[in-house]
């Protein structure tokens, strides 16, 4: 549920509109409309750097027992456009 309200907080900064946000459990789907001038992969990037800092500050006393990697989201990601 935080990870979604972070979510929403950030890409409404980069002028983007969160049309739908699924999460599994090792992998995060999110629909959103943005700009043309937005870059893509930088949007991912700041996306990824930004929530993995806050939920391990905010969540660092529940995560810390079963949290050992030294990283919060793999490299990959996927960018599937849509149009109507």
């Amino acid at each position: 549920k935080r990870l979604e309200e972070i979510a929403c907080d950030l890409f409404s900064k980069w002028k983007c509109e969160i049309l739908e946000i699924n999460a599994e459990k090792d992998h995060l789907h999110i629909l959103f409309d943005a700009p043309p001038q937005i870059h893509l992969s930088n949007t991912v990037n700041s996306f990824k750097t930004v929530t993995s800092r806050y939920i391990r500050k905010e969540f660092e006393e529940y995560l810390k027992p079963y949290y050992w990697k030294p990283y919060f989201w793999s490299k990959s990601y996927l960018l599937l456009t849509t149009g109507g």
